[in-house]
């Protein structure tokens, strides 16, 4: 191996081994945000068998019709996940993102040091590629992405679309065969991003191969190159268009955005600003920003962004006159086309961190070329003073440290929905939706009056906004208030009739009041809106198994076996059916089948606790524990028992019990908040 070789590939360890160190602590966070419909809630994803359905059923990217739409290619990495977890072991999750993420890096050094190649010819271009790969691969605003697990789309399409590239421009004698576009192809069932390849492709051939700056493309004597790129990159533009519109072509209708087009776009201006900036000082990132569209044309946001923009199209055209910076250029467009698909169509976020990941591949390439280029300028001077080599060696340093430093409390952020959405809350105080999200995390440890101060100022941004009434009917139904969670439940359906998740939370909520036929129309509801939704199909299963509908219990339970075939609860619920036997008595019959192991007693107490007996949900969870000691749902199911009987004491032992499993229970710590807060009065 040649030396530069070998040093390049002792970097690539280092880049390696401090990767895996930056993340470390990111192996184990768990699923947030759009990961509940998308993965936690996603009956689809728990069969690999369902691969194939997943590139013509829209469905099954989404446990949300108003998310439906294709995304094959995610889905199947989360059907793979959760078959190598042997369920939602978000671990598997992570460390699938994680392993792409490094293919990722390993196919952008070899991108970069194939632009690189094409005008740097020095010794040094290597080295700028492998620095150009380390800045990008530590870089702190990338932990939003690798740390969000449904966003491993823009992983997976960014991924596609460099390989695609590469394929490109580093194999020419292969083009005819278009072996290419094989990746973009893919890539169209990760994310819509892929389009922006084509204007990517357009302008390398321009630059690079017909060696054109920007501004001789406007002569008419170079019209011909333009129309020979053009006609070389139709084949590709032809396949990644016809795919995106059969994927576009399934996408189920969302809510009209209001975001205004004009000033949207207007405001976009600022955010790439603000994204520039973001690259070399990753502060004060948030999951979910509180920007807001800016009204005001003169507004000096807007003004800024709008200089910013045009000094960024200035800079394109200056780097591009010479061949050697014409990296630089090349930089900036992937960076400016990148984030155009979210600039000229209005989305409800002005601004998201994710979205910094595929623009910062051509943002990293620009910046590190121009620091290269200028060290290449000054070598005699570098390669005579070894104080010189040792300042640059320590700014190198500095800048990968400071960054992987930031990817590692980044990873801390991300641990749990707690710590996350209280750094939203810090980060982005308008951000309604993350002041509710964070209200939920406390309501979910029993934390009912934190809760309910959240939930209150999330209503000063989001008055209009149904799952936060929802939410609220869930708080107050908790707090014993009943009226009012009626209300907060009727207020969410009338915001959103079309939607089914507030009819299925007030179906949850109406069928925990023993209220059965009311429960029954609303759950009924959500299943016309979402047949798919489990929740909506355990209810309506509890609801007409404590009716005695037989015919319909049968119908319904044959409807959850057909998401998930091996769903205890509906094997039970279909047994009652079929004996004309509440499913308490089926799970207690001798024959056919005992309750022989610990999760067959938990699914018995579970239904002895809807039934509001308790004394046999605890004699229930018992047998469960004598089988399995370390049953952590066994304890919280007690923990919840007790808290009905109002034994409280009881309740706070098998609560400790279960933390003591599990400290990260959510449900045992609201069941023990709940009983510590009962026994003070």
């Amino acid at each position: 191996m040649a030396p530069q070789n070998r040093n390049i590939a002792v970097f690539a360890l280092i880049i390696f081994f401090a990767l895996c160190t930056a993340y470390s602590n990111h192996f184990h966070n768990g699923f947030h945000f759009d990961d509940s419909h998308a993965v936690q809630d996603n009956v689809y994803i728990r069969s690999l068998k369902n691969v194939p359905s997943y590139f013509s059923d829209p469905k099954m990217f989404s446990a949300d019709p108003l998310h439906w739409g294709i995304r094959a290619v995610v889905t199947t990495t989360l059907a793979i996940d959760y078959w190598l977890g042997g369920g939602l072991n978000p671990f598997y999750f992570q460390l699938s993102t994680f392993i792409w993420y490094v293919v990722l890096c390993v196919l952008l050094f070899f991108m970069y040091r194939n632009i690189l190649n094409t005008t740097v010819k020095h010794t040094w271009t290597p080295y700028i590629a492998i620095g150009a790969t380390a800045w990008f691969a530590l870089h702190t605003a990338n932990a939003e992405t690798i740390n969000y697990i449904i966003a491993r789309s823009d992983v997976l399409s960014t991924l596609c679309i460099t390989a695609s590239f590469l394929m490109y421009i580093g194999l020419p004698n292969q083009r005819k065969r278009y072996y290419y576009i094989i990746p973009a192809f893919i890539g169209v069932f990760a994310k819509e991003t892929v389009l922006v390849l084509i204007i990517i492709l357009f302008f390398y051939i321009l630059l690079f191969e017909k060696k054109l700056s920007i501004g001789a493309l406007f002569k008419s004597v170079n019209i011909k190159h333009v129309w020979g790129a053009i006609v070389k990159i139709l084949p590709l533009f032809l396949v990644v268009l016809v795919t995106q519109i059969y994927t576009l072509s399934k996408v189920s209708a969302v809510p009209g955005i209001s975001n205004p087009p004009f000033y949207y776009i207007l405001t976009q201006a600022y955010v790439w600003l603000h994204y520039f900036i973001a690259f070399f000082l990753p502060m004060n990132l948030s999951a979910d920003g509180d920007w807001t569209v800016i009204h005001n044309v003169f507004d000096e946001r807007i003004i800024a962004g709008v200089i910013f923009v045009i000094a960024l199209v200035i800079a394109m055209i200056k780097t591009s006159a010479k061949a050697e910076t014409r990296p630089i250029t090349f930089g900036l467009i992937w960076f400016a086309a990148s984030l155009l698909p979210t600039s000229l169509v209005p989305f409800a976020e002005v601004t998201n961190d994710h979205r910094m990941f595929f623009a910062f591949v051509g943002l990293t390439l620009s910046v590190v070329t121009f620091i290269g280029l200028w060290l290449i300028k000054r070598e005699e001077q570098i390669k005579s003073h070894p104080k010189y080599r040792i300042y640059i060696c320590i700014i190198i340093f500095a800048v990968l440290t400071l960054n992987a430093y930031g990817v590692y409390q980044r990873n801390k952020v991300w641990k749990d929905e707690e710590t996350l959405w209280l750094d939203v809350t810090v980060k982005s105080p308008q951000n309604g939706r993350g002041l509710m999200n964070y209200g939920l995390t406390q309501m979910a440890k029993g934390n009912y009056a934190v809760a309910q101060t959240y939930f209150d100022r999330a209503l000063t941004f989001l008055p209009y906004y149904n799952t936060l009434y929802i939410n609220l009917g869930v708080l107050k139904g908790a707090m014993g208030k009943s009226q009012e969670a009626d209300e907060n439940f009727k207020k969410a359906i009338s915001l959103s009739p079309n939607t089914f998740d507030s009819y299925v939370y007030y179906a949850r909520y109406l069928k925990q009041k023993n209220q059965l036929p009311q429960a029954g129309v609303m759950a009924e509801k959500a299943l016309q809106l979402n047949p798919s939704s489990l929740m909506a199909l355990n209810i309506l299963m509890g609801v007409y198994n404590d009716w005695g509908l037989w015919d319909k219990l049968a119908q319904t339970a044959g409807k959850t076996l057909a998401l998930l075939p091996d769903d205890a609860a509906a094997h039970t619920y279909l047994q009652a059916a079929k004996n004309h036997t509440p499913a308490i008595e089926i799970l207690n019959q001798a024959n056919p089948k005992p309750a022989a192991t610990a999760e067959d007693y938990l699914n018995l107490s579970l239904l002895y606790y809807n039934q509001q007996n308790y004394n046999k949900c605890i004699a229930a969870c018992l047998q469960a524990l004598q089988i399995k000691p370390d049953y952590a749902d066994a304890y919280s199911n007690m923990c919840a028992a007790y808290n009905q009987l109002k034994q409280w004491d009881k309740a706070i032992d098998a609560c400790n019990k279960a933390l003591k499993i599990n400290p990260a229970h959510k449900l045992a710590n609201g069941n023990l908040n709940w009983a510590k807060s009962q026994q003070k009065k």
